[in-house]
This record gives structure tokens, sequence and C-alpha cells, in this order.
């Protein structure tokens, strides 16, 4: 099966269903603080989705019991929301889903809890703008590899760990669509972009090595050497000459600045 090409109308409905997942996660950003529960943060967020019309992408998702993947600290992604209160100078990353209109968004924020160290600030920028510097190379004529390469490199000029076992995907009337997007490669690899494919790019770094191991969940995903690790990810249109983001951070950090209980990271 080859690579879903949208419509214009098609995108729009994309940027919609991720435009409520930036919604989402900025009510998470208000409602994030040290005490509060994964669990209490997947009942928030499975009910504001479905207080505006959509369904949780993720619950019930090949098994996956819940409405979010929320990942704590050595915790990479696909992590369960549980009961164990998080504390300050942690870092969470909470995944989200959304459908709507026959349209998945799907989108990650890493959040830093109270006060986090020097070198997890680092971390979480470092990761942050990767997942910018890929969006970049979303343009009609480059490959894959392109968006993989400058994850890569970028992020392991610091020295950081780049997962290989988990990897972007394409996005639309599916969750996961063709293509795959790795966070690493070499940039003449991988399928050529062409104008309408909408991808998810969500670059997964460790501050550690790169190996990760699977919990006996099933599911969650962790450093092998259970140092910290950060996820953030984009949902973006290819483009003739230029990208077209579809998601956006702007709620999200705006509400993150205004909740005393959590670290805004530039």
């Amino acid at each position: 099966m080859g690579i879903p090409i949208k419509s214009p109308e098609q995108i729009e409905l994309c940027r919609l269903s991720s435009l409520l997942v930036e919604k989402t996660l900025a009510a998470v950003a208000t409602f994030l603080k040290p005490g509060i529960t994964g669990i209490q943060v997947d009942g928030l967020v499975e009910g504001f989705i479905r207080d505006h019309g959509a369904v949780p992408s993720f619950k019930n998702y090949n098994g996956f019991p819940y409405s979010i993947c929320f990942s704590v600290n050595e915790q990479v992604v696909h992590g369960f929301p549980g009961k164990s209160a998080i504390r300050d100078g942690d870092i969470v990353s909470v995944d989200v889903g959304v459908y709507q209109n026959g349209f998945h968004g799907d989108f990650a924020y890493t959040f830093a809890v109270g006060e986090i160290s020097t070198e997890l600030k680092q971390l979480l920028k470092v990761t942050k703008r990767a997942a910018y510097l890929g969006v970049e190379k979303a343009i009609q004529g480059n490959r894959v590899g392109a968006i993989s390469q400058t994850v890569q490199q970028y992020t392991e000029s610091f020295g950081y760990g780049v997962v290989r076992e988990l990897v972007g995907h394409g996005l639309g009337e599916n969750l996961h669509e063709a293509p795959e997007v790795p966070n690493y490669g070499k940039k003449f690899s991988g399928p050529v972009l062409r104008k309408g494919m909408v991808l998810a790019i969500e670059p997964m770094i460790n501050l550690g090595k790169k190996e990760v191991n699977q919990l006996n969940d099933g599911w969650t995903i962790v450093t092998a050497d259970r140092k910290p690790s950060a996820h953030f990810e984009h949902n973006v249109a290819v483009g003739v000459n230029q990208f077209d983001l579809l998601s956006s951070y702007v709620e999200i950090e705006t509400n993150i600045c205004k909740n005393s209980n959590l670290m805004f990271v530039d």
C-alpha cells in the first residue's frame, strides 16, 4: 500500500483534530502539578475530548487501555497512567490522540514538573528543538531520511541517545499510516516526500544510551540505563516549498507559564 496523499480539505480536517489535541494538552498544562496522578490526567483528557465531540484515538487501540500515554522520567513512551503521584523534579511526556470528522490528530509534549535540573532542562530544550528542525524538512522532494538525519545529528551532537525501536509515522484517517519516520538515518534514504502527505514527527531522545526495554505490561518503553528520556511530537503536512505545521504548542506553553507548579523550558 502506498503513502496516502491528502486533499486540501482533508488536511484541514487533520488540522482541526490537531487543534483539539493542543486544547487538550493546554488543559493538562493547567491541571498538572506535584501530587497529581496519571490516572487523574487520563480522566481529565478523556472527558475533555468527548465533551468536544471527539473520541480518544488511543483508547482500546490495539488493546491499549487508556486515553493517554503518560511517560515519567525514564519511561520513553507508551507509559500507563497509574496511581502514583508525580513529584517535583519529574519530567512527564503526555501523548494525546483525538479522532473527529474521520481524521486523527496525535502529538506529545514533555512537561517539567516543579524545579527540574539543568541537565533535564537541556534535554527538553534539545528534544523540542529537534522536533521543529525535523518539521522544517517536510518539503516535497526531500526524502524521509532528511528528517531522520536532521534529528539524529542535532541530538547526538549533545551526546544523547536516539531511540531506534520507535519511530514517527504518517497520520490521517488511520492513527498510524505509511511512511515510518525514524529519528535516525541518512538524508537520501526512505520514501520521497510529496505534497499532501501528513506526518507525525516525534523525537524520542534519551539522556543516556539509546537502548530501551519494554516492561511486562506489554506497552511501556523505558531506557535500558534508566536515565530520563524526553518526547516531543508535531503534526505536519508536506508542502511544495514550505511545510505546513498542523500542531501548535502556543496554548500549551501559555498555560505552562501561568502554572506555578510547572517550569517552562524554551
